[in-house]
């Protein structure tokens, strides 16, 4: 990923931060012929090792975990983004550009597939999303439960390499970045997220 140095953001508890807030993610690698493939994939990020780990299933049905298996992985998180119109720079000499926040991460993928680990897996997932119903999952049959894990493969990746590029109007000048601040506090959600975080970073 294309970062200049004054869009990076190295800090591990605000890329963690990042990941877990924008965790419906993308998994890229190749598929069975070596052609570029993609996977979109709610993940698990937890707190683990040098840069985290990165968890979640595949459909059984979908091939792409078997070409990803036991291969480094990029995952790409996306967060907020918007359209920056330079009529809000002093300078009418300027032009459009886009302000956004993405974090990539690189492991190899490792396959969990034995049933209490995908068990584990989907607990874990379930709690992050609707805690209530962990229960229910967890009082169905097990011949039930036992299919429907069947149906999906589960997998790790220890994150070995993380970019954090949060690209927010730094390479502008202070009046430009105020009223890019000011704009985007009262526009759409992605741009009140991008406002947050421009407020965030400047106090840091």
């Amino acid at each position: 990923m294309y970062t200049p140095a004054f869009n990076r953001i190295d800090d591990r508890s605000l890329l963690l931060e990042g990941m877990r807030a924008w965790s419906f993610a993308v998994l890229f690698g190749p598929d069975a012929e070596g052609r570029p493939s993609a996977t979109h994939l709610p993940l698990i990020i937890t707190d683990e090792d040098e840069y985290g780990i990165i968890q979640g299933h595949f459909a059984r049905a979908n091939p792409h975990w078997k070409s990803l298996a036991g291969r480094e992985t990029l995952v790409v998180f996306s967060g907020p983004h918007s359209y920056v119109s330079p009529s809000l720079y002093v300078n009418p000499q300027s032009v459009p550009t886009w302000n956004y926040i993405s974090i990539h991460a690189t492991g190899t993928l490792n396959l969990v597939e034995d049933d209490p680990g995908k068990d584990s897996l989907l607990s874990k997932l379930i709690a992050i999303h609707e805690p209530t119903y962990l229960q229910q999952w967890q009082s169905m049959p097990d011949s039930y439960r036992t299919a429907m894990l069947h149906n999906i493969v589960g997998f790790r990746i220890p994150i070995s390499r993380i970019e954090g590029k949060f690209k927010l109007s730094q390479n502008r000048p202070d009046a430009d970045r105020h009223n890019v601040q000011a704009a985007h506090a009262t526009g759409t959600p992605d741009e009140q997220a991008l406002a947050a975080w421009m407020r965030r970073l400047e106090g840091s």
